[in-house]
Formats: C-alpha cells, sequence, structure tokens
C-alpha cells in the first residue's frame, strides 16, 4: 500500500487510538501528515497546460524543441525549467514515448504476445496506460482499461500521484464487471510491472503482455483515446477541481463508449463493437 494511501487512513477523530498509534500501526511518520507539498506557480501551471496540448499533438518534442515552441509562444523559459516540468507530468519523448510509464529495474518483464496477432473478438486483449490531465489549478493522472477489439473503455481511476494504487483499483473495477480477458498489455512502467498489478493479473489465469521499451504503437488505440479525451474535453473545460474533473471526464468516457462513431469501427460505437465481438465469438 502506498504511502498517500496509508496517510489518507488515519482519523483524527478515532474513539481508541490516538494519531500517534496509528501513525506506529501505519509505519508512517506523524510529520508527514503535516507536511503538504508545495504546488507549482500560476506560471509553471501555464506552462505546463502549453506542454502537454504541445506534446499530445507532436509527441517526439524534447526538451530543446518544447523550449523554442514555448519561446516562439512569446514564454521566457530555459531548458532547465522545461526538462523539470517535464519529469513532473511525466512526459518524455524517448521516441514518441510518454514518461508517464518509468520502469522499475526490479520488476519482471514480459514479452510482448500481440505481434501477429489477429484480435477478433471483445475480451481477447485489453490493455491500459496512464496520461496527465491539466487542470485550472493543478493537475492529475488518469489511468484506463481498453478493450483492443471494440476500443471501448471499460475502467478509469483518477490520481493526484502515479502510485500503483489507482491503476490496480481500475483493473479489478474492470474485472468484476466485464470478465476476464486472455491477454492484458501494457507498456513496461512500474505501475504495470509491479507485484500488486501483475498478481492480479497472475491470480486471474491472463496472459500478460507488455510493449517493447519506447515503442508507442504497440498501445496505439488508446494513445488515440488520450488525444481525442483532451482535445474534445479536457482542454475545452479547464477543471477547477478533481471532483469537477472527474465528473466531466466520466460524461465524456460514457459518451465515447456509448455514442461517439469511430471510422475504425465502420461507424459503430465503441459499446455496439464490444457487443458485437461476443456474438462473433459465440
Amino acid at each position: 500500500m502506498s504511502i498517500s494511501r496509508r496517510q489518507s487512513m488515519v482519523n483524527s477523530d478515532h474513539a481508541k487510538l490516538s494519531i500517534v498509534r496509528q501513525c506506529s500501526l501505519l509505519k508512517i511518520s506523524r510529520s508527514s501528515l503535516y507536511y503538504k507539498r508545495m504546488g507549482e506557480s500560476s506560471f509553471n501551471l501555464v506552462l505546463m497546460q502549453e506542454i502537454d496540448r504541445a506534446f499530445t499533438e507532436w509527441p517526439f518534442f524534447g526538451v530543446r524543441q518544447m523550449r523554442r515552441y514555448l519561446v516562439s509562444l512569446g514564454y521566457s523559459v530555459g531548458n532547465k525549467r522545461i526538462r523539470r516540468l517535464m519529469r513532473v507530468m511525466g512526459l518524455m519523448a524517448v521516441y514518441q514515448k510518454p514518461r508517464t510509464s518509468v520502469p522499475n529495474p526490479a520488476d519482471k518483464r514480459y514479452p510482448y504476445l500481440l505481434r501477429d496477432l489477429s484480435i477478433e473478438r471483445s475480451n481477447q486483449v485489453w490493455c491500459a496506460d496512464i496520461t496527465y490531465i491539466p487542470m485550472r489549478k493543478g493537475f492529475l493522472y488518469l489511468v484506463a482499461i481498453m478493450d483492443w477489439h471494440s476500443r471501448k473503455v471499460l475502467s478509469w481511476s483518477l490520481s493526484n500521484t502515479m502510485d500503483t494504487d489507482f491503476c490496480v483499483l481500475a483493473l479489478k473495477q474492470a474485472l468484476d464487471k466485464y470478465g476476464i480477458p486472455d491477454i492484458f498489455n501494457t507498456d513496461q512502467g512500474s505501475q504495470f510491472t509491479s507485484f500488486a498489478f501483475t498478481n492480479v493479473l497472475r491470480s486471474n489465469g491472463i496472459r500478460i503482455s507488455m510493449d517493447g521499451r519506447g515503442r508507442w504503437l504497440d498501445n496505439v488505440f488508446i494513445e488515440r483515446l488520450w488525444r481525442s479525451l483532451k482535445y474534445e474535453n479536457v482542454y475545452l473545460n479547464a477543471y477547477e477541481s478533481g471532483s469537477e474533473a472527474r465528473v466531466g471526464i466520466g460524461k465524456w468516457i460514457a459518451f465515447y463508449n456509448q455514442t461517439r462513431p469511430h471510422s475504425s469501427l465502420a461507424g459503430k460505437t465503441p459499446d455496439n463493437q464490444y457487443h458485437d465481438g461476443f456474438l462473433k465469438a459465440a
């Protein structure tokens, strides 16, 4: 369990346990409860929104290209600041791969199983990815679980940190609602290679597939989802709070699944394709 999750479990009004005792049981320091990470300045938040827009459009932009672009927009900024902000946002131009996926060298890697695989039915292959969500006064991270055949978003979760817990939560919600896929594909980010995440997959008999390092095209369908979400919803709304973002993104995902036709699906919605994918397999 992450430190932030354990911190949230402390109850200052507990009838029997003091804060000191709760911290001892949860193995966290009491001082960490009173520490609040300094937020980014308003100028940095503006820069981060511009960086996210640019990276969504041109994911091959590195620090120098990003700085030149921002200078062309009238911002006076150096490489050092851009490098730090892109790191905070989880972005790195590893030949078009967002750095929301930072590998943990200690975790096991799995082979890529989708090469030359014909994906013809729903629940044959699921995938997952994480993206950065800018808000008016801050930012969040969003994870989504998608069915590869239908492009349907099966579950999603928001977090203010890139920990493992919110990814495991989204995975369990998808499994509870939609059943068990044959294969689950992700990149090599530490959230997806972690024991907590892979153990859920292994315990359900799901084969694990992982993209090659820097191979953003291996998960191209969910990358297209992020682009659509940001241009059609996030950038247009500039959410004020996490709760507002959660409601707004939830409404857009429902629209995406149920109403928005896809040219790659012959004009059908992901919901239609997901349902038809079961009929085809029957």
